[in-house]
């Protein structure tokens, strides 16, 4: 049969490869960006309880009253933003269908999109598929600051789209006051779309603030942004998420999710919707996640790796160039078949594979597991 590949550069994904490896060899997998711990017992209670109590069938396309309610509520607490529930705010099956969804609602072909580099791996395809062209504004370590003005000369009469991520995976940096009214300054005006990807809201630390575009009122206007109760409530095999826009731009969002997936787990809505009721539930995340961050950080002192900072996100960079002169995707194989732990390398982020002799560690572990890999990289 002969077949026309809309993906052909695509294969399997590094994310895939270094959990494989990881299993192969035994190695403590702080590779692919999820916990080895469980989601809250109250939690689980809940979804437990609308299981066994008949929500078992279709919801509304949008999702659970109820869950968008509380959400909207979510959104007023955290941002000072109003929301209305019923024709901005759409619940999605995971984060990355809300991305991919997004992209495709609205990217035509031959339409530019500005990518920010490194970059989640799910948005190039996306775009690819919609025939959209990717433009690239590659950061550059280990800094990872956006230059405005060289950002600014990608726009074109042909951009559609901006996507943005903050806290930012791979790199754990986050976006600052300053950075989203550059970004609000260079889309006025246009038909410029921006695809926010804040799936990390809550992993923020040292006392700073998440720069939610819900904190723009101009940017959000052209704004959606996608969540993910997976990332925030240690579920990721749930595969719930939430995207947030205006009416105008959700009305479109939801011509496609209709008919990619119509409507999502309906039990898990209502629990979700439940543990909600209590802001304690995300409110203290930062500090869970900062003592996580603090603590593997004491684990590698003296392992010769040296920690970029990370202000966001469950994930930590370390450059390795001071002991290894191996691409990073050597490197990071070497770490996982020779020493025991698996990472993914940064130049997989990369569109061009630049290579800065970086690689990424996931720290959402239990205290003994990042203990063990400590021991481990420290005696490399």
């Amino acid at each position: 049969m002969n077949l026309q590949s809309k993906l052909p550069t695509v294969g399997t994904n590094i994310f895939s490869i270094m959990s494989a490896l990881a299993n192969q060899h035994g190695a403590i997998n702080l590779s692919q960006g999820f916990p080895d711990f469980d989601c809250p017992e109250a939690l689980q209670n809940r979804v437990n309880f609308h299981l066994k109590n008949g929500k078992n069938q279709y919801v509304p396309m949008a999702g659970v009253p109820l869950l968008r309610e509380r959400l909207a509520e979510k959104m007023k607490n955290s941002y000072g933003t109003n929301i209305d529930p019923d024709t901005e705010i759409t619940i999605t099956a995971g984060a990355t269908q809300a991305l991919f969804t997004a992209i495709t609602a609205f990217v035509h072909p031959g339409d530019e999109v500005i990518l920010i580099e490194p970059a989640y791996d799910s948005y190039r395809p996306a775009i690819e598929l919609a025939g959209g062209v990717p433009v690239i504004y590659e950061l550059v370590g280990p800094d990872y600051q956006i230059d405005w003005q060289r950002f600014g000369a990608l726009i074109s009469t042909k951009t559609k789209m901006i996507i943005v991520n903050t806290p930012h995976n791979p790199i754990g940096k986050i976006r600052s006051v300053e950075d989203m009214q550059m970004l609000e300054q260079l889309t006025n005006g246009t038909d410029i779309i921006v695809l926010s990807d804040e799936v990390y809201e809550h992993l923020i630390y040292d006392g700073e603030l998440h720069q939610s575009v819900l904190r723009f009122p101009k940017l959000f206007k052209r704004s959606l942004l996608v969540y993910s109760f997976g990332k925030t409530f240690h579920s990721t095999g749930w595969k719930m998420g939430y995207c947030v826009a205006p009416k105008i731009l959700m009305s479109e969002f939801r011509k496609v999710h209709q008919f990619n997936v119509f409507s999502c787990n309906s039990f898990v809505q209502y629990g979700i919707a439940d543990f909600l009721e209590d802001p304690e539930t995300y409110q203290q995340l930062p500090n869970f996640y900062q003592q996580k961050r603090d603590f593997f950080q004491d684990q590698l002192v003296g392992a010769s790796l040296k920690p970029l900072s990370s202000e966001g996100s469950y994930f930590q960079l370390y450059d390795y160039s001071e002991i290894s002169d191996l691409p990073d995707t050597e490197f990071a194989k070497y770490l996982t078949t020779e020493i025991g732990v698996a990472v993914i390398p940064v130049s997989a982020f990369y569109s061009s594979g630049r290579d800065e002799k970086v690689v990424r560690f996931c720290f959402a572990k239990k205290e003994e597991t990042l203990a063990a890999a400590g021991k481990l990289l420290r005696a490399m």
